[in-house]
This record gives structure tokens, sequence and C-alpha cells, in this order.
């Protein structure tokens, strides 16, 4: 099992790094490995200690 360090980015939020080869199986990235575009992910808590990560493929604006 991988573990992800959670990290502080601001006074308001944090944030957990996901693996590139992850992000590179869901096709998020470029042939140079970096992100290509805007995605967004909806997290939901799910139980103590658990959340669910779905990427959002169109935002109603």
């Amino acid at each position: 099992m991988a573990l992800n360090k959670i990290r502080q980015l601001d006074r308001d939020s944090v944030g957990i790094t996901l693996p590139k080869d992850d992000m590179r199986v869901e096709g998020l990235l470029n042939e140079s490995g970096q992100l290509d575009g805007d995605h967004h992910v909806h997290i939901r808590h799910v139980d103590e200690g658990e959340w669910t990560l779905e990427l959002v493929e169109e935002i109603e604006t």
C-alpha cells in the first residue's frame, strides 16, 4: 500500500500528492508528464478516515 503525505497548502487548505503514474493512466498528463488542461475532482467524506475522489468531466455554470 502506497502512502501519501498530507501537506499544509495555506491557512485554509491541505493537499495530497497523487502519483503521476495514476494520472497518466487516467489520461490527465501530456507527453512531457505535465498536467494537460484543467481538471476537477469531487471529494466526498465517506466515513471516519475515508474519502472518495471522483473526476468531474464537466462543471455546470
